[in-house]
């Protein structure tokens, strides 16, 4: 054998033990891209030297090896995989190395998890993790199952003079496992990475082929980012401009599509970008482009210093920053070039403020533009205002009667392109989460009135009522460069690998539709969620759901209130926090993990974590059969909302997507806590605490719990 695109050698176990140690290395070495470090060579001759010796006793068997195992998910390779009587082994090497660290154990049992989860052959397979750390002097004593009954063994540490005996236990104690498939080592992927992870392998490798759902069924994510491009290049060839919606459900993969085509648009399969071809990466979630911005600055920092490369960090995150960026500073750099002020409500380039370039006119570099989220893009009263005043980004830039919404204003930027342009607008349904978030409405409206020669390409579920209000059939009725296509709808969800009805689910449980709970039936033995009334508890149950580096996290609306007396902090805002949170491990108390500070919508937007605690207060409250809303006034009371007038609907709106966002953050399951309040009373007869009473809580708590949510 030798060698699969999968690994770097792969070989029946017979083969291996009576093959010459150096041929062995050879083919590594060989099979590797790039020059090794020379501290990876000694490690592989290490492993090949310890490995000919330790499974001498199964020379006989039909057993087979492989070597640098790759995992798409993590960008990552697993250092040996055994597969012998029906058991899959991972193998781990700490080479040299007599100490057994808490992160080592941590990444084989990752590895693990990810054959488990994400590899169609081993979905049923029992999996045993082993970190081998080669000078250790003692091993595992006890050999047992997890207890989430998935088959993976509790990872296992020896070293080198134990791996045999290890072996031997385990296959022992797991005696006539069915033979495995033999096409294992060319098994199907169905991986989910957390956006994170995607975007670290596709900055490194320019490409997430590997990690998409690509080889699942259903998955459309290949259709949709080939369905882009082929517009991409259509308006290219033609001189054209275009514009494509893409529709999904939380979770489906939206962000992911974005980042690819960015990727694939700059680079068309070479090393370096291609010159004049580009595509920015656009989105106005701060936290987000924080996090994935630091994410794989950091990460394309680490890769290059380990392959000696002077780098500094500052330089990985200018080279990241070119390529993601927040949209207002792209916005606010058009807004530059413009006269000031805006007169008879026309924009016109100020030629003494901009330089005209001949491929790009007075536009942007970038042909392509993908907003992600478009649907937070502002309506034209809140981007007047903001202007008016001079805002808060950038250069604090003042212009009066400023005449266009941000989508109208976004058309235009690329619009000033002379010769092609795409616009790829990634939307979600229901998820305007804040005042001033014009919905998709906006776009259409402006491609209608000021830019009727834009081809759009569009996704029949835009139609349906969590977008644009159901009025977009309405609103192109008369556009004559419409194009309808199912494959810019993301229908599967990446995030929730166990529930793709999650969504479903939580749109029912919102809109108070009597199927939730059959729906909530059909996904409760793949996805969790259980309901409880104490923090302390949901903590508990956090902690023993996650192992290896899974993360956890409290989440809360940005108009919940009372959730001190719980031991909960909000997250206090500012992209760095949101870094520290989403990226940092379990040693610092400012990540996620610690369960004490919790995010709210407006910093998970677009990120998940594998388990969540949602914690529900009295902000909404199901009470007679309907949602009630409630702002927390002079930290003193609650005032119910009521939709009397325009403005009050909208922020009503809002807070129902906010619950959306936070219940479709979890990619694994999710705990609710909707607290007990306090009952109790002073000696005078008060209560003890007026903005907790228990009434505020009980309706939401009997609702959710008559859907079929297990309680703690």
């Amino acid at each position: 054998m030798g060698k699969s695109p999968r690994c770097l050698y792969n070989d029946k176990l017979e083969i291996f033990l009576n093959k010459d140690k150096d041929a062995i290395f050879g083919i590594l070495c060989d099979s590797y891209h790039g020059d090794a470090l020379t501290s990876t060579r000694e490690a592989w001759v290490g492993e090949i030297e310890i490995l000919q010796e330790a499974l001498t006793p199964w020379k006989d068997s039909d057993g087979e090896i492989i070597f640098e195992y790759d995992i798409p998910r993590l960008g990552k390779r697993i250092d040996v995989v055994l597969l012998l009587y029906g058991v899959v082994f991972c193998l781990e090497f700490k080479v040299g190395e007599s100490d057994i660290l808490e992160k080592d154990v941590d990444q084989v049992l990752d590895y693990a998890l990810d054959l488990k989860n994400f590899h169609r052959f081993s979905q049923d397979r029992l999996i045993v993790p082993i970190l081998i750390a080669t000078k250790y002097s003692s091993s595992s004593s006890v050999i047992q199952s997890s207890v989430y009954d998935d088959r993976v063994v509790n990872p296992l540490v020896t070293g080198a003079n134990g791996i045999s005996k290890i072996i031997s236990e385990v296959l022992n104690a797991f005696p006539e496992e069915p033979p495995i498939n033999k096409d294992w080592i060319i098994s199907p992927y169905s991986p989910t990475p957390t956006i994170i992870e995607a975007a670290r392998t596709l900055y490194e490798s320019h490409s997430v082929e590997d990690i998409t759902r690509h080889e699942a069924d259903k998955v459309t994510t290949d259709a949709t980012i080939s369905y882009i491009l082929d517009v991409i290049h259509k308006s290219k060839n033609n001189g054209e401009k275009s514009i494509c919606f893409v529709t999904g459900v939380p979770g489906a993969g939206k962000t992911l599509v974005g980042l690819d085509v960015a990727v694939k648009q700059t680079y068309q399969g070479f090393d370096k970008p291609v010159n004049d071809e580009g595509a920015v990466y656009l989105s106005g979630n701060g936290p987000l482009v924080a996090v994935l911005n630091e994410a794989l600055a950091k990460d394309n920092y680490e890769k290059c210093k380990g392959r000696g490369e002077a780098k500094k960090l500052t330089d990985s995150r200018r080279e990241v920053g070119k390529f993601i960026q927040i949209i207002h500073r792209y916005r606010d750099n058009m807004l530059a070039k413009i006269k000031n002020p805006v007169e008879n409500g026309i924009l016109e380039i100020d030629p003494e403020k901009a330089v005209k370039m001949q491929e790009s006119g007075y536009g942007e570099v970038e042909h392509v533009a993908i907003f992600d989220e478009a649907q937070r893009s502002w309506t034209h009263k809140r981007l007047a205002e903001y202007l008016k005043r001079g805002g808060t980004y950038g250069n604090k830039l003042k212009v009066p009667n400023f005449p266009m919404s941000e989508a109208a204003f976004l058309i235009w930027s690329l619009d000033q392109r002379e010769d092609w342009a795409t616009i790829i607008c990634l939307v979600g349904g229901g998820q305007e989460i804040n005042t001033g978030e014009a919905g998709i409405t906006e776009w259409i409206k402006a491609l209608n009135e000021k830019f009727p020669y834009w081809k759009v390409y569009i996704s029949p579920r835009l139609t349906e009522p969590e977008y644009a209000e159901g009025k977009v059939d309405e609103l192109l009725m008369d556009n004559k460069n419409v194009t309808y296509s199912d494959k810019l709808h993301l229908g599967v969800s990446l995030r929730s690998y166990r529930a793709e009805k999650l969504s479903a689910f939580v749109h029912a449980l919102l809109a108070l539709d009597e199927n939730a709970a059959s729906i909530y039936a059909e996904i409760k033995d793949n996805y969790p969620i259980v309901l409880t009334r104490d923090m302390e508890k949901a903590r508990r149950w956090l902690h023993n759901q996650v192992r290896g580096t899974e993360r956890t996290g409290v989440l809360i609306t940005k108009e919940s209130a009372r959730y001190k007396p719980l031991g909960v902090h909000v997250l206090q805002s500012g992209d760095e926090n949101a870094v520290h949170w989403f990226l940092e491990d379990k040693a610092d108390t400012r990540s996620s993990n610690y369960l004490e500070d919790a995010a709210t919508e407006i910093q998970v937007q677009g990120l998940e974590l594998d388990y969540t605690c949602l914690l529900w207060d009295a902000d909404m409250r199901y009470e007679n059969g309907k949602w009630h809303y409630y702002k927390f006034i002079r930290q003193t009371k609650w005032g119910e909302q009521i939709a009397n007038t325009e403005s009050k609907q909208e922020q009503m709106k809002y807070m129902l997507n906010a619950y959306r966002v936070l219940l479709t953050r979890a990619r694994a399951g999710m705990v609710i806590c909707v607290p007990k309040g306090n009952n109790h009373k002073t000696n005078s007869g008060f209560w003890e605490d007026s903005t907790r009473l228990p009434e505020y809580y009980d309706g939401t708590y009997n609702y959710l719990k008559s859907l079929g949510l297990e309680e703690l």
